[in-house]
Parts: structure tokens; sequence; C-alpha cells
């Protein structure tokens, strides 16, 4: 007795398309996630420069608390896990403070 195999090529290639499309879904919003973020470190360079030229600090750890706290809001309105959103801020607010404090030595030469 033979069984019949009908149709299910086609459920797999249903899939494979499906797959497809999801993925170029996720591509899409992986390059937009990349400009994104090389527009937001353009601003926080120019706040940098800013910071140097007027020899303030790197790191202002009250503005840092608050947009925690604001990601951590919009987070949960998206229906993503707070607790994600603000290890990303964490890890992007520690490349900030870094290029700051680089822009700050190469600008008063400390």
């Amino acid at each position: 007795m033979t069984t019949s195999n009908t149709g299910s090529g086609d459920m797999a290639s249903e899939v494979r398309q499906e797959l497809e499309r999801l993925r170029d879904s996720i591509d899409n919003i992986d390059a937009a996630v990349v400009h994104m973020l090389a527009e937001r470190f353009k601003a926080t360079q120019q706040v940098g420069r800013l910071k140097a030229v007027h020899q303030l600090p790197p790191a202002d750890p009250a503005r840092e608390g608050r947009q925690i706290e604001r990601l951590r809001r919009l987070a949960e309105n998206a229906k993503l896990d707070p607790a994600f959103a603000e290890k990303f801020l964490n890890f992007i607010i520690a490349e900030v403070i870094r290029h700051h404090e680089r822009i700050a030595e190469d600008t008063n030469g400390d």
C-alpha cells in the first residue's frame, strides 16, 4: 500500500515562501535599526563635542536614568520586554559615554 503525498510539495513550498517573506521583513527592520542607530550616534557625537567645548562631564546620570525609565515605558507599551530594552539602552549609553570621553580627550588635550 502506498500513501499519497499529494500537496505536501506545495505545503513545503508555501512554508519556504512564508519564511522568505518573514526573513525579508526582518532584514528590512535590521537595516532600519542600523540607520536609526547611525543617526542617533551622529547626534550624540554633536552632544559630545558640545560637552567637550564647555568642559561638561561625558556622563549625565540623571538624564540616563530618565531615558531608561522612558524607554522601559515605551517597551511596555510596545509589548517588548522592558528589561531587554533597558539592557539595550545601557549598552548604547556606555558606547556614547566612551565616545564623549574620547572627544573630550581630543578636544581638551587630556
